[in-house]
């Protein structure tokens, strides 16, 4: 388990935000919590940035000039160099709509202004957790045909490519993960789509639905526990 003591000084964590504000006061409550933090007022100038740094996680607001969050993070997670950067998305807008798109592009939390200051801190240190504690996880998970490699964040079926979302990504990982163990459906929203996630649970079915599509003949693998959630079941 990774402690907060490990997060520590070093995580660097930058706010994209054009109201100077509010980039100002999630700079100060960062430092003043012992991360390091660094402000941007639009896409543009991020995106600058990261050709010469990567933070440890980014705070990217939805509604900026230019680019938008929503562009923005598409592009973070298209990209190979930053496709695992962590993200928590901060706008205005509170509609289930936008958060599941967020989430759907890789988001990794999802924050409605007015938040508070310290439950940013909670969410940022949440984050790294996960995160974290995903890298230090295994490089290969395999079944028979099916190979799922965790470094390039890739999944093959009997040797060819198979494109697979974010979030088809990270159910698969949790099912190869832990064979033959019971995924309640809340358990998956937590896991998957974040802590805080209010979101109805047949988002899971749809995904586990597109993924047993995308898996061929591995997709009878993923098997549903009526009433409850889904499974990995070795039964090929």
């Amino acid at each position: 388990m990774v402690t907060d003591t490990e997060i520590g000084v070093s995580c660097i964590i930058w706010c994209v935000e054009d109201d100077a504000g509010i980039r100002e006061i999630e700079m100060y409550t960062l430092r003043s919590t012992g991360f390091q933090a660094k402000g941007f007022e639009d896409g543009a100038a991020f995106q600058a940035a990261l050709k010469e740094q990567q933070p440890e996680l980014v705070i990217l607001d939805v509604m900026l000039p230019g680019k938008d969050g929503v562009t923005l993070l598409r592009e973070l997670k298209s990209d190979p160099a930053t496709r695992d950067l962590p993200v928590i998305m901060a706008t205005a807008r509170g509609a289930e709509y936008d958060k599941i798109q967020s989430l759907d592009l890789g988001a990794d939390d999802y924050l409605v202004k007015p938040f508070g200051m310290m439950e940013l801190v909670s969410r940022v240190r949440a984050v790294l957790r996960r995160c974290q504690s995903r890298a230090k996880s295994g490089v290969f998970l395999e079944w028979r045909g099916l190979v799922l490699r965790t470094d390039a964040r890739t999944v093959t079926v009997d040797g060819e490519l198979v494109p697979l979302t974010y979030k088809e990504y990270e159910l698969l990982h949790r099912f190869l993960s832990r064979p033959g163990v019971v995924f309640t459906r809340d358990q998956l929203l937590s896991d998957v789509w974040g802590i805080d996630y209010t979101g109805e649970t047949r988002t899971v079915d749809v995904h586990i639905r597109t993924l047993r599509q995308k898996l061929g003949p591995y997709g009878a693998c993923v098997e549903t526990v009526r009433q409850v959630g889904y499974r990995w079941e070795e039964k090929l």
